[in-house]
């Protein structure tokens, strides 16, 4: 399975998709609709990549996020904090790798993450 979460018109869609394997008509099926907001979403995440968010800022470690430090059109220099995410009860930062400014920030405080989520985007 994999998770997404996506941000249509401002309203932010947390979606599961199942992948194939033995006997998966029935879950590809199911699948189906959840494939179509991604799809729809798509070309939009699309545009602002030629010009925003071509740096993505991803979790390294599975955790909750505690702490949205950093904010849209701000600009942080490398090694910033960007948000902080509670990893086996210790806060942990994310930090920028690059000079930049924040294109998007892809998780709200509280939210669940896994290894590799995009938490926010820069350019």
């Amino acid at each position: 399975m994999k998770n997404y979460t996506i941000t249509v018109n401002g309203n932010v869609y947390d979606v599961t998709v199942e992948e194939g394997g033995a006997g998966a008509a029935a879950p590809v099926a199911a699948a189906a609709p959840k494939a179509a907001p991604v799809a729809a979403a798509a070309p939009k995440a699309a545009a602002p990549a030629g010009g925003a968010g071509a740096v993505k800022i991803e979790a390294k470690a599975a955790g909750k996020v505690f702490a949205v430090e950093a904010s849209v059109g701000q600009a942080v220099k490398r090694g910033d904090t960007v948000l902080v995410l509670e990893v086996m009860k210790m806060e942990t930062p994310v930090v920028a790798e690059a000079d930049g400014t924040i294109a998007s920030i892809d998780v709200a405080k509280g939210d669940s993450v896994e290894v590799g989520t995009v938490l926010a985007t820069m350019n």
